[in-house]
């Protein structure tokens, strides 16, 4: 899925309702996902072998689940937090309008990945890979900033202006738009990066039950099997360049 222009189109998908006040720790959670998959992506482009197309459509399908993921994010934060933030907190509007700005600079580098990913899943060649391993480089350049600003400045407000209800429709809209053949790896990876303690809270309140049940058969082993696939060449020796 391409990345598209933003600022918000607005809430009106998701009604109000329910007391103010939320428990907003699941954002760091997933900014913690998101850095390391924007640190580790340019990693394992750069590791594929040139010229394995095999490698190339298995990494380049990796790179498109989390450019998608990372605009399914940031397209919930808009529909769910800036209008109510607005409203209910205005001394927070200056953040908001910050906000929106960098999610649509952000959107700007996921449509240039975007563009690239094509022609290297094409070609497999070197040349291509690197043109994708810059591009998540300049992605993760705008991102990490923005993450840690966003749980600075926008996270503590949105925890006494949301009630639980509306918070919760940031991971409803998230869930409901995943592509369903890759539903299971990208709620693997989720799960993952939740602390053992918090993982079977988040899991039951979150996820709904079809879709808990076929993780617990299926959905484990498959997301075992795919991280070990996933870093098989950068075990054996993949680089990456640091800035």
């Amino acid at each position: 899925m391409a990345a598209t222009r933003l600022p918000s189109t607005g809430n009106d998908e998701f009604p109000d309702g329910g007391e103010p006040g939320c428990n907003t720790d699941d954002l760091r959670i997933v900014h913690s996902l998101l850095r390391e998959l924007y640190t580790e992506g340019p990693q394992l482009v750069r590791a594929v072998p040139d010229g394995n197309l095999e490698r190339t459509r298995f990494v380049a399908d990796h790179v498109a689940d989390i450019s998608n993921g990372l605009h399914l994010h940031h397209v919930g934060e808009d529909k769910v937090l800036w209008r109510r933030l607005e409203t209910r907190a205005p001394s927070c509007a200056v953040h908001v309008a910050q906000m929106r700005e960098q999610h649509a600079a952000v959107a700007d580098l996921l449509e240039r990945l975007n563009e690239q990913l094509p022609r290297w899943r094409a070609s497999g060649s070197a040349e291509d890979a690197e043109r994708v391993a810059d591009a998540l480089d300049d992605v993760r350049r705008a991102l990490l900033p923005h993450l840690g600003l966003e749980e600075e400045k926008i996270a503590p407000v949105a925890a006494t202006a949301l009630s639980q209800q509306e918070w919760n429709q940031m991971a409803e809209h998230g869930m409901a738009a995943l592509p369903k053949n890759r539903l299971l790896l990208q709620l693997g990876a989720i799960l993952n990066s939740f602390p053992p303690e918090e993982r079977e809270r988040w899991f039951k309140e979150s996820v709904p039950t079809p879709a808990r049940m076929l993780y617990r058969l299926l959905g484990r082993r498959q997301y075992d099997r795919y991280q070990e696939e996933l870093h098989r060449d950068v075990a054996g020796g993949g680089t990456s360049r640091s800035d």
